[in-house]
Parts: structure tokens; C-alpha cells; sequence
């Protein structure tokens, strides 16, 4: 199978300027977080603060849609609560170009140098893009797919920032980390919480039973929302890796005695099945 490689939407001169340009902090080096990656527990991660240039970040901001949007394929159900959006051709100007940035070859190489091992872009934004939690937003936690249903790679790195100005931490929202019960199969002890600050970004292995997640509803003013985008990278299938091809949830609290939350999970984790049970999707 050959690698993914980054699809040509934009002119040459476009990229040259991109190349040229500081879409991230000009002393951000990834190079130097490679230790704390590893080191990370439950699972390799870092955690990121002003990520993008403050010009950048403030222009992402600007350009992020309405949550009332008509664009927005909508997650409305028991174990998630949000809105998503990964159409290339929806995106302004400045997201466009910093997707593009995120898909490039630079930045991958970059990152597979940080995590230590070769990485492919995702130019399809599989499950990535714009994500928006309003009042009462949440995710159960749960485990990302393992294998990409297109491009037949393991998915094994995530790069979320937040994009929300004057998040206040009170109003939840922060991803929770938790590590894996061999006993049980599932998520065990909740060992960190990352809050979605402005500009924030978290990087983190989703290959190693990586349980995360938000599963307490959102308790920000109407109006308001966490916002942010997310770009996914891949790798070769390695031996044993899971073939899992949807998330797996888990549910939470009193959802482990419902049988209707159960039964959804189940449906949402079959590929077969899942688009039926839990989208609504806006074309």
C-alpha cells in the first residue's frame, strides 16, 4: 500500500508562502517535547500552549462557523453530544491553509519525529476538522478507531487544539485521560484532565488503549461553545494492532444498567452499523 500523500488544492505559490510562513509559535519546537511525549502517563502525550501564532489563532477564531450553522453534521445521542464539520471546500481562507500546513510533509515529519516513528497526513480529516460542544456537549469516553476505513493505516496520533477565547474551567470540558483496566477491558483510574484553554493543544498516542473523553455535559452559558479542530495521523498497520474500525464507548455512571445505552454502544462501534445510530448529518 502506498502512503497517503496530501492531495494538490492549492497553487504553488500558495504553498511556497505557507512554507515561509509562522502558522505556528515561532519558538515552538517539537523536537524538544519528545521526552515529555513519552514519559506522559496514562498513555504518550504532551500538552501544548500557544500552539498556533497569536495572529493565526485569532483569525481561526474568527473564521470558525456558528454553532447554528446549516453546515455541521450533528452527534446527538446518550454517549455523544456534538457538532462536527471536515468538507475542505466550507473552510475560509486561514483554516484552509492551516489544515493544509497540518497535512504537509514538513509538519508530519516533524511530529513522526516526536512520537518516534513514520507517520502518514490524513488529507480526508476523517473524523477531524472544526468540533463544536455547546450546553450540554459531551463524549463518552471511548477508544478511536483503530483502523482508517479508506485508507486501511492505523490511526495512532491525535492533534486537538482548542480554539474557545475565555473558556472558564468551571464549565467542564476539559479531556480527561484515564488509564486502561486489563481486569475489566475498559478505562480505569481518571490520571489527568487538560483543559481546553485558548490556543491549547494536546498530542496524544491513540494506540495504546488510549481511553479519553468528556463524558460530563457542558455547563456553559447558551451561546457559547468549546470549539476547536483536530487533525489525525497514521501509520502502517502493525502487528496486533486492533482492527477496530469505529470508536468504542463506554458508558457512564447509571448508562452501565441501561440496556438501551448498551445496545448503542454496541451499534456504534460496528461499522456496518454505526452511521445509522448516532448522526445526523447536514449536506
Amino acid at each position: 500500500m502506498q502512503p497517503a500523500s496530501l492531495p494538490r488544492r492549492t497553487r504553488k505559490t500558495r504553498v511556497a508562502a505557507l512554507s515561509s510562513t509562522s502558522i505556528l509559535r515561532p519558538d515552538l519546537d517539537l523536537a524538544t517535547l519528545a521526552h515529555a511525549f513519552r514519559a506522559a502517563r496514562p498513555f504518550h502525550h504532551v500538552v501544548i500552549a500557544d500552539f498556533f501564532a497569536p495572529a493565526v489563532a485569532s483569525r481561526l477564531v474568527e473564521e470558525f462557523p456558528r454553532f447554528d450553522a446549516p453546515l455541521w453534521a450533528q452527534y446527538d445521542n446518550p454517549i455523544e453530544v456534538k457538532k462536527t464539520c471536515n468538507h475542505w471546500d466550507r473552510f475560509p481562507q486561514t483554516t484552509y491553509m492551516v489544515f493544509d500546513y497540518l497535512n504537509s510533509p514538513r509538519f508530519v515529519s516533524q511530529v513522526a519525529a516526536l512520537v518516534g516513528c513514520e507517520l502518514f497526513p490524513d488529507p480526508g480529516l476523517h473524523g477531524g476538522g472544526w468540533h463544536a460542544h455547546g450546553r450540554g456537549g459531551k463524549l463518552n469516553v471511548h477508544l478511536d478507531y483503530s483502523i482508517h476505513p479508506k485508507l486501511g493505516l492505523e490511526r495512532r496520533v491525535n492533534l486537538i487544539v482548542y480554539l474557545t477565547p475565555g473558556w472558564k474551567e468551571e464549565w467542564g470540558g476539559a479531556l480527561g485521560l484515564w488509564a486502561h483496566d486489563q481486569a475489566a477491558n475498559g478505562p480505569g483510574a481518571l490520571v489527568k484532565q487538560v483543559a481546553c484553554r485558548f490556543n491549547q493543544a494536546i498530542l496524544f498516542d491513540t494506540s495504546q488503549s488510549s481511553w479519553h473523553g468528556l463524558p460530563e455535559p457542558l455547563t456553559c452559558p447558551a451561546g457559547v461553545t468549546r470549539n476547536s479542530v483536530a487533525v489525525y495521523y497514521v501509520c502502517r498497520p502493525r502487528q496486533g494492532a486492533s482492527e477496530r474500525g469505529k470508536a468504542l464507548f463506554h458508558p457512564h455512571g447509571d448508562q452501565a444498567n441501561d440496556p438501551a445505552v448498551l445496545e448503542l454502544i454496541r451499534l456504534r462501534s460496528q461499522v456496518g452499523s454505526a452511521a445509522a445510530v448516532y448522526r445526523d448529518k447536514k449536506e
